[in-house]
């Protein structure tokens, strides 16, 4: 109660814009739902915003859409990574999280060159041999402009937009809020977890706020492929680079849209589609360390059929018992082994039941319809979508990273089909597998796997006798507990917590009634209209207070 009491305080007045979009776009009854304060479920009576009948007939999707748009860089960003869920939402959810746009006016020019200097310490006149005032890209959070430097380096200067960190922060702690009431008032979507989706969320916001952070992935990808000739990741220029701004090469080249055009600047869409293919899937299952978001605005053709990718705010990360796990996924799904695939699935569920039996019966059936396709005629993204909507039925939950892992899958094989239409990722996914496995068995790794195997037994077997020990002490003092995670506990606390409020103001108010008609009876004293004061009184007491019970009854059982 505190904390949503101090959240209100702090952020009412985004919480009223933020319920008032909602409102306007016909989400009116998320917001009663979730019981929110009063001044701001009210607020789309204050702004008498009231969708026209005819958006009756507007999908739900679209409409979520629409009010992520008008709500800002957070929500924008929120949508995009929703999109990388396609464990959670179906198709039309997040085709609709994948149109969210960053497009925003860019910084007033009067506000710009005072904004620059304080970012970067002097004018760019300055540091810069030439300084394009106007931006060459303007987004939610940043925006790019061209410049050079006094070398004759051409750059790109990227810089975060003014009060943007204060209004982020808001809108997390809104998420935030948000999440825990939707975990309560929604028992179906308790099961995704809403918390850890905003704090994953969050973290990587504040990952993307950081543009030097950026500029770290960037060096880090760069010294991964620093031998590959083809492949290249713009150079970082840290003496300008900090976490309101990042200098960085500029790369001159061609986008993949419109793909007729590259035969003409001398440019082989099939070969540049083999050779994005292998550099994310060696980014994906040999370093470990991904471009989450490999669409055709984020990857620049050069001549020579060269690649170089651009904006690394959002990355994904796979340890290495992950990436074991994706090894055993695909070796099942090449081998059509049901069980195989199962036990790894099943295996990322945490602590959701899953009826096994019907699981293995479902991906049997996903098997049995590509069981006559040859594995070059694969369509790897039909076959992530169907898996998907399996884990979606079974109520399944993936981690976060591979999540984004096959969402950047299926992006990377819409790109490569933009190039080729014969493209097939599990052509190129093949060698990487066959590499990985007979990694796996090499006689050094083999060894490496053991040692570790030993060093973790003999440390648990060491630790055995402490932990006993530690365990009959505390039942010896009456200190041993069990925690129980019970779902809504804290829901019927809060129910709990106003029932007594209620019957305790029941009692106050009968023995409020029951004195002051004992008051009534005695002679003398002060009185009021002829009547004895302190009786008087105390019948007005007992009745606002019947007043504010019978309001408090009425209003609990609206809500139920």
């Amino acid at each position: 109660m505190l904390r949503e009491t101090l959240i209100a305080m702090r952020d009412l007045p985004r919480l009223r814009e933020i319920s008032a979009v909602l409102f306007k776009h016909g989400l009116g009854e998320f917001v009663q739902r979730l019981r929110l304060p009063a001044a701001v479920e009210k607020a789309g009576e204050w702004f008498n915003l009231r969708l026209p009948d005819s958006a009756d007939a507007i999908p739900a999707p679209i409409r979520v859409r629409l009010a992520f748009e008008e709500l800002g860089p957070t929500f924008i960003k929120l949508g995009q990574i929703l999109s990388t869920r396609v464990d959670l939402f179906a198709p039309e959810w997040i085709n609709e999280f994948e149109k969210l746009q960053n497009t925003v006016p860019p910084i007033a020019e009067a506000q710009l060159a005072p904004y620059l200097q304080q970012v970067l310490g002097e004018a760019p006149e300055t540091l810069f041999a030439r300084f394009d005032m106007t931006p060459i890209g303007s987004a939610s959070i940043a925006q790019v402009h061209r410049a050079t430097l006094h070398d004759g380096s051409e750059v790109v200067v990227k810089l975060r937009r003014p009060g943007i960190v204060p209004k982020v922060d808001a809108d997390l702690r809104i998420l935030e809020h948000l999440a825990h009431l939707i975990e309560l008032e929604f028992p179906d979507a308790r099961r995704f977890v809403p918390s850890d989706i905003v704090a994953q969320f969050a973290r990587s916001l504040k990952r993307e706020l950081d543009l030097a952070a950026e500029a770290r992935n960037m060096e880090r990808f760069a010294r991964d492929f620093a031998e590959d000739p083809y492949i290249r990741i713009p150079k970082v220029y840290w003496e300008y680079t900090r976490a309101d701004v990042n200098v960085q090469d500029f790369i001159d080249g061609f986008s993949a849209s419109p793909v007729s055009a590259l035969p003409a600047a001398g440019l082989s869409p099939p070969l540049l589609a083999r050779r994005g293919a292998d550099a994310v899937l060696k980014m994906i299952l040999l370093n470990g360390y991904f471009h989450a978001d490999p669409h055709p605005g984020n990857v620049i053709f050069l001549p020579e059929d060269r690649i170089a990718f651009i904006d690394f705010g959002m990355v994904g990360r796979l340890s290495h018992r992950r990436r074991d796990e994706i090894v055993d996924l695909l070796a099942a799904m090449a081998q059509r082994d049901e069980h195989a695939m199962m036990g790894v699935l099943i295996g990322w569920t945490g602590s959701v039941p899953v009826d096994e039996e019907q699981f293995a019966e479902d991906i049997g059936e996903i098997f049995f319809q590509y069981d006559h396709v040859m594995l070059k005629d694969l369509n790897m993204s039909q076959l992530i979508n169907d898996l998907m909507a399996l884990i979606r039925n079974h109520g399944i939950l993936l981690p976060a990273d591979m999540a984004m892992l096959f969402k950047a899958l299926i992006t990377l094989e819409g790109l490569g089909r933009q190039l080729e239409p014969q493209f097939q990722l599990v052509e190129h996914l093949t060698p990487f597998v066959r590499k990985l496995i007979i990694e796996r068995y090499r006689p050094e790794a083999l060894l490496k796997r053991g040692r570790e195997t030993l060093s973790d037994g003999f440390a648990m077997l060491a630790s055995l006798p402490r932990d006993i020990i530690r365990i009959g002490r505390d039942i010896k003092h009456g200190k041993f507990r069990i925690n129980l995670d019970l779902k809504r506990l804290e829901q019927f606390g809060h129910q709990l917590d106003k029932s007594v409020n209620r019957l305790t103001m029941g009692i106050v108010t009968g023995c409020l009634i029951i004195g002051s008609s004992i008051v009534m009876t005695v002679d003398g004293g002060p009185t009021l209209f002829g009547l004895p004061l302190f009786g008087f009184l105390g019948f007005m007491v007992a009745f606002f207070n019947s007043m504010w019970l019978i309001w408090s009854i009425w209003l609990a059982g609206k809500q139920l």
